[in-house]
């Protein structure tokens, strides 16, 4: 019996990638327009049609098209892509499969900050919503930046370790400032701690799209050194690669992506830790391929647990955050027990 040559399997392979990626491209194409139609006020196709090319600001459904539906739907495949691009970051530079953005104390910045600025200044914008979080986001990234020690050549670990430190810390004195506040600063913040695309407009568009636009740019600058960093210090040093120089531009990248996400929604967790494994089984090591794999794996995740957060309850809905919580755990577990995890 004949076996199959190297090449013809090399092109198999190849081949049964491009397919999977394929179909991850086809599904989010195809939940675009359901996001638009779904959702407590059902919208018809016609009704979205009308709302941009024979646009009536009395009517409600094309209003709620303009300004809620259609803005909500380019934030969550703009939030996935930002957090699913962040996890193939941080597990690259820690070399551990199981971390996630949140390792560097980002979500824990922004949430302090958010709490303080419900609590303290009161405001009502989702824009400074995400004034205050990517503010939040930034400080606590530059802090573990600088208790990691990276200036002085320290490695990941000490990075990790300060940024677990550090969100400790800054969770606990989020809970007292929520706890020592009124009922509606308690209620203001429950809403955005969740995670949740509701009400996000087109006013959050633009200065989220162009932070997670630029993290993406600088992500795949650093993909080739990232392949290098991933086989340790040394060996990368001898490939010609910075290691100091890598950890601090990808730090950098993982504040400016994961902040403006978390800034934007409230923290979401289990893409970053999930869609990077995804991404991996498809397309394998190579940087410059999973970086956008996984960007693309994570926008559909985000998007279709919004819409599914959308169909499950009669009236109202569930947050992305919790329904990624429920859609996340069993695929990771699924991902765990079927198939061996890819060596970082």
């Amino acid at each position: 019996m004949l076996r199959p040559s190297t090449d013809q399997t090399t092109r198999r392979v190849l081949s049964g990638r491009a397919v999977w990626l394929v179909v991850a491209a086809v599904v989010l194409v195809a939940l675009l327009p359901v996001s638009v139609l779904v959702g407590e006020v059902p919208i018809t196709a016609q009704q979205a049609w009308d709302a941009y090319f024979h646009f009536d600001p009395l009517v409600t459904e094309h209003l709620l098209v303009r300004n809620v539906r259609v803005p909500r739907t380019i934030i969550a495949v703009i939030v996935g892509a930002a957090l699913g691009a962040s996890g193939v970051i941080i597990q690259a530079l820690t070399r551990n499969p199981l971390a996630e953005p949140g390792l560097l104390g980002v979500n824990a910045g922004a949430t302090f900050a958010v709490a303080c600025g419900i609590a303290i200044f009161q405001y009502q914008a989702l824009t400074a919503g995400l004034v205050f979080g990517f503010l939040g986001s930034g400080l606590a990234g530059a802090a573990v930046y600088l208790l990691g020690g990276v200036r002085q050549g320290a490695g990941p670990v000490r990075l990790v370790l300060a940024g677990s430190a550090l969100s400790v810390v800054l969770l606990a004195a989020t809970r007292i400032v929520i706890i020592n506040s009124d009922e509606q600063v308690f209620n203001r913040f429950r809403s955005w701690t969740v995670g949740s695309l509701e009400g996000r407009g087109p006013d959050l568009l633009l200065p989220t799209g162009l932070a997670v636009l630029a993290g993406l740019l600088i992500c795949f600058a650093l993909a080739n050194s990232l392949d290098a960093s991933a086989l340790g210090a040394d060996l990368s040093r001898s490939l010609g690669a910075h290691p100091g120089r890598v950890l601090s531009a990808a730090a950098l990248v993982v504040m400016l992506m994961c902040g403006a996400a978390t800034a934007a929604v409230g923290p979401i967790s289990f893409v970053g830790l999930t869609a990077p494994h995804l991404g991996r089984q498809i397309v394998g090591l190579n940087h410059r391929k999973l970086i956008p794999a996984t960007a693309l794996l994570a926008a559909v995740i985000v998007l279709a647990a919004d819409i599914a957060g959308r169909l499950v309850v009669s009236s109202g809905e569930i947050s992305v955050g919790i329904m990624i919580g429920f859609i996340g755990a069993p695929v990771f577990i699924g991902i765990v027990r079927r198939r061996k995890l890819a060596q970082l």
